[in-house]
């Protein structure tokens, strides 16, 4: 048993098959499925259910993968710890939800590549479900996500809380929203609104739900500022951060709509899987700055 074996071993539990481990290893499939054998043979057990696509650990498989996450990470921070204080190199992949750019990602980034600038990074995109994911099966070192209001990050994640964003309901005049509507008055209107997994539209439909109410999702879009362009033309309601609806061309044809009772709020969190070994300075960097972002735009 060594490194290697370790390494192809963590790469197909957290790609789910030989084909995309030898790609992410820069190996051949044989060589990455002897480097399995191999470890198998040294632990004298069966460390994946090869009946399962993709490929998942055994229960065996499940602790063996922790401790080689730990050993790999161990080996990364030694190697970390003999060069000079904060010249750290290597990749650092972070995942951020689509509404952060529309708050201005800019000077957390900066903050991060003054501080740290001989760091890869290597920024993805996505809605919190599929980045608590990713940081679940080590896809990405750390994430920010939003979750609902009172609810912690999943088990197993180091989670660090960075504030509440909250969101406006807005609508153009002509679609004829009555001034300070019930919960129960809003279900009667169709909405413009993300796609499913965006922690603003799982609140809403949460709310309307509870009460047994419909919840009429029109029109789907990724965009803030096309969801607003939408809205203005009297499509159906929607809902922003204030930031974006500042910045937006729109914000003049739309007005805000206050429900009685409904104060829509996720909360930030950053997350990441531990040990965050040598990448936990820029992590604490990059959480530190979107929290000062965030309670800027709530000013």
């Amino acid at each position: 048993m060594n490194m290697h074996d370790l390494e192809a071993f963590v790469a197909v539990v957290e790609t789910g098959s030989i084909v995309a481990a030898s790609a992410r290893l820069n190996l051949t499939q044989p060589g990455v499925t002897r480097r399995i054998q191999n470890l198998e043979q040294a632990l004298a057990a069966d460390l994946l259910d090869r009946q399962s696509k993709p490929f998942k650990p055994t229960a065996a498989g499940k602790e063996a993968y922790e401790h080689a996450r730990r050993m790999i990470r161990s080996l990364e921070d030694l190697k970390a710890g003999l060069r000079e204080e904060g010249d750290l190199n290597g990749e650092f992949r972070l995942g951020v939800m689509p509404h952060l750019s529309e708050l201005s990602l800019s000077h957390p980034l900066d903050r991060l590549r003054g501080e740290f600038p001989h760091l890869t990074l290597k920024i993805a995109s996505g809605w919190s479900p599929r980045l608590v994911d990713q940081v679940s099966r080590s896809e990405l070192d750390a994430a920010v996500v939003a979750l609902p209001d009172g609810v912690p990050p999943p088990d197993g994640l180091v989670g660090e809380e960075l504030g509440a964003q909250r969101v406006l309901v807005v609508a153009a005049p002509a679609l004829g929203v009555p001034a300070d509507p019930t919960i129960p008055e809003l279900a009667s209107f169709p909405w413009v609104v993300n796609e499913n997994g965006c922690g603003f539209r799982d609140y809403i439909r949460h709310a309307l739900e509870s009460a047994r109410l419909p919840f009429n999702a029109a029109v789907e879009a990724m965009s803030a500022d096309l969801r607003l362009s939408l809205v203005a033309r009297g499509l159906g309601i929607g809902v922003v951060t204030p930031s974006a609806l500042a910045g937006s061309p729109w914000r003049d044809a739309v007005e805000i709509v206050r429900v009685k009772g409904f104060s829509p709020v996720v909360r930030c969190w950053a997350i990441h899987r531990p040990p965050a070994g040598r990448l936990s300075r820029p992590i604490a960097t990059f959480a530190a700055a979107v929290r000062d972002e965030l309670a800027a735009t709530a000013e």
